[in-house]
């Protein structure tokens, strides 16, 4: 098409899209920029945290991945990165917009029926468990134990229940496990040997006082086999 800018500084730009076109949002991530778009920067944030956390590791994994659109964040820091979701619609979905430059294997996996295929040093999982009813959250949380390797680390991630009263009618529907902080970190102890529990607002991430947390994240160590 060979179109130019006049600043010639942003040529590189239009050589780009001419060469790849112009990058999709996933489904999911779709329907957030055109809602709600400044949330897209507190989703993106939490695989941020993610990604600095895990930085080194060999062989990663998501579990509950939606649109995939946020694993390009953690697959800059880490070697080889495997995003699992358990409705197959999502993974077709991700694979029509994979990227030959950021290599990221796709798979369907419901955690509830059983673990990954494949032993992994990290598994990550945000925005899931306060979907899945407290009498299945054992189920999660074991499979998660079983997929990852001796010594291996996860991160948790979930609004807190104290946010639920500013949430919308639909996320209200769909969040069933909501937890505080203190239940959250006492729930996976269970399964890890040492669970850190962090606060986020917005897109900052801190150790603050949980109770005025919106959302929650927790980086657990060392599984625990014989849950």
């Amino acid at each position: 098409m060979n179109q130019h800018t006049k600043d010639p500084v942003n040529q590189s730009l239009i050589d780009l899209e001419e060469r790849i076109g112009l990058q999709q949002f996933g489904v999911m991530n779709n329907a957030v920029w055109h809602e709600d778009p400044k949330r897209l920067v507190f989703t993106l944030a939490r695989y941020k945290f993610v990604a600095k956390m895990f930085s080194g590791k060999s062989e990663v994994a998501e579990i509950g991945c939606g649109d995939g659109f946020g694993a390009r964040i953690v697959r800059q820091e880490v070697d080889n990165l495997l995003i699992t979701d358990y409705d197959p619609y999502f993974i077709e979905q991700f694979k029509q917009q994979a990227s030959e430059q950021w290599p990221i294997e796709a798979k369907t996996q419901d955690i509830l029926v059983g673990p990954l295929q494949k032993k992994v040093d990290a598994i990550y999982s945000l925005d899931v468990m306060e979907h899945i009813h407290q009498v299945s959250e054992s189920y999660f949380l074991k499979n998660i134990c079983l997929s990852l390797k001796d010594n291996g680390c996860a991160i948790i991630g979930m609004p807190s229940l104290e946010s639920q009263s500013y949430a919308s009618p639909a996320s209200r529907e769909g969040h069933v496990n909501c937890k505080s902080g203190k239940d959250l970190q006492e729930l996976l102890r269970l399964y890890f040997e040492h669970v850190f529990l962090f606060s986020m607002n917005d897109e900052v991430v801190h150790t603050g006082f949980s109770k005025m947390a919106h959302y929650l994240l927790a980086l657990c160590v060392d599984p625990k086999r014989n849950k």
